[in-house]
């Protein structure tokens, strides 16, 4: 269990483009782990509408949806096996995974965190190039279909899941709660 009143630090992460080892089509997947210079999971940001009631003093926001996800990431130098990503349709190309390494600096512990990303390499943005200076490129994930975020609270414990999103079943889990359980039933949605 858990420790209360810790801090969680990452300390390192890593990226797998592609499919992983075992994934359906079995491509072991592009790591980055040697060139990896930043990373930035999906933005969870939930959108509002105005509404001034006519007979009310003070406007409300009203929950509408999640706004769409994207993750980036920027990798020193130049990687073409992953710039080929671009553009491609076959869906070994569409699976990201992101590994960090995340320090519970009550314990001192390593412990895991997971996100795994389906959706499209839809950004391939290379920096200038300045003579003394390491050029690399930002990529950005888009039209992310499939999201989900989990992390260890304990050494020898299974992540424990924080997000799932499907935009397919259209399950969104937050904490281990279905939120949208009740929509999925009432429109039948199969």
């Amino acid at each position: 269990m858990a420790a209360t009143g810790t801090v969680y630090v990452m300390e390192g992460a890593n990226v797998i483009c592609g499919n992983t080892v075992g994934a359906e089509g079995g491509m072991p997947g592009v790591s980055t782990h040697l060139v990896l210079q930043e990373v930035k999971l999906p933005t969870m940001e939930e959108n509002y509408a105005e509404h001034t009631p006519a007979g009310a003093p003070i406007a409300i926001e009203v929950p509408t949806h999640i706004n769409r996800l994207e993750a980036t990431f920027n990798l020193a130098g130049w990687d073409p096996d992953i710039m080929k990503f671009l553009g491609q349709n076959s869906s070994e190309y569409h699976r990201f995974t992101i590994y960090g390494m995340i320090r519970d600096r009550r314990t001192s512990i390593a412990l895991q965190a997971i996100a795994r990303i389906q959706g499209r390499l839809g950004r391939v943005n290379p920096t200038a190039f300045s003579r003394g200076n390491l050029m690399s490129h930002e990529y950005s994930i888009k039209s992310i279909t499939s999201y989900s975020l989990a992390m260890q609270r304990d050494i020898g414990e299974d992540p424990e899941p924080i997000y799932g999103w499907d935009f397919f079943t259209s399950d969104l889990i937050i904490g281990g709660q279905n939120i949208n359980a009740d929509m999925v039933r009432t429109l039948a949605i199969p």
